[in-house]
């Protein structure tokens, strides 16, 4: 059973003492943080399942959808008594492509070992929207056929559609369909983008980070600045 948890980090004190100026900063900063609990994870699930069409189109804004993702997991949360912290789009985003890798290794397991082998909370339920085969759309597109005027005269063998023949020397390339390799490709595209906004996130942690530290440097440096004395000469 894989768990995924959410990185928590907070800034540091400077010496062990904090100024009022880091005080406020600091509290701000542990109240915007978003911890992924059981309850809030399955939220985002059963919402972006929901929105799984709406994702699917061809041409769509991904972050405003991501923006509606997290207004609903937000409205849920405070259904159930959380009020004190609230999830933004891209920790959405950045949760659920966990996810769908944890999901992947969870189907390949499946699949070698049998349903009975995986355990993992999210899967029964990620798995009756995200794993359709290639049969089930293919079962699909053929209902759907079925009723036009070229699916009738298929089914009463009027129409025989003409197939190019394949050439001798292609025969031995049909280890691996073309959809097999763009999914490949479609995965490795997708953890080079996990990657660089799990990278990003963090650099703008860092950034903010030395922020606060400068700004907590500099307000410890202006309280223990001393008076000058004007009377000497």
């Amino acid at each position: 059973m894989e768990i995924i948890e959410a990185i928590v980090t907070q800034n540091a004190n400077v010496d062990g003492k904090e100024s009022d100026a880091s005080n406020s900063v600091g509290s701000d900063r542990i109240k915007a943080e978003f911890i992924w609990t059981l309850q809030a994870t399955w939220h985002l699930v059963n919402t972006r399942l929901e929105m799984d069409q709406a994702f699917d189109q061809p041409v769509c804004k991904k972050k405003k959808l991501w923006e509606v993702v997290a207004e609903k997991v937000n409205a849920k949360l405070r259904e159930s008594g959380v009020t004190d912290i609230t999830v933004k789009a891209y920790e959405c985003d950045l949760k659920w492509r966990n996810m769908l890798a944890t999901y992947r290794k969870n189907t390949d397991r499946a699949r070698r070992l049998g349903v009975a082998s995986v355990h993992w909370e999210f899967f029964k339920a990620m798995h009756e929207v995200l794993g359709k085969s290639r049969e089930e759309i293919e079962a699909q597109r053929q209902a759907k056929l079925s009723g036009t005027r070229v699916g009738k005269a298929i089914a009463s063998k009027r129409f025989t559609p003409i197939l190019p023949t394949p050439p001798a020397a292609s025969a031995a390339v049909t280890n691996r369909p073309p959809q097999d390799v763009l999914q490949l490709y479609m995965e490795l595209q997708e953890r080079k983008l996990n990657m660089w906004t799990q990278q990003k996130a963090l650099e703008e942690r860092k950034i903010e980070a030395i922020n606060n530290l400068a700004q907590a440097i500099s307000s410890l440096a202006q309280t223990n600045t001393p008076q000058t004395s004007k009377d000497e000469h």
